[in-house]
């Protein structure tokens, strides 16, 4: 695998450093760690929509955009009363 350069500053190295070290792990494998765990936007949309699907199929629940809409509101109310406001 070809390594790549990545220009951050300093304090977000260290950071990152840190967090790794605290894992066990170097900077450069919990980098990997992380790109090999996180979800591209297409990702989270074709997981979301396997979910849905599944919920269809199980229960019958599929709502419309707009139901869509209001729960995503209604969550992020509650998140931000919570003080975890995305």
């Amino acid at each position: 695998m070809a390594d790549a350069n990545i220009r951050i500053p300093a304090e977000a190295r260290d950071r990152l450093a840190e967090i790794a070290a605290a894992e066990h792990l170097s900077l450069r494998a919990y980098l990997t760690r992380l790109a090999d765990n996180l979800l591209t936007p297409a990702e989270r949309a074709e997981r979301a929509e396997q979910a849905r699907a599944a919920l269809a199929d199980w229960n019958g629940y599929d709502p419309d955009a707009a139901r869509t809409e209001q729960l995503d509101a209604e969550l992020d109310r509650r998140l931000a009363e919570a003080g975890g406001g995305r």
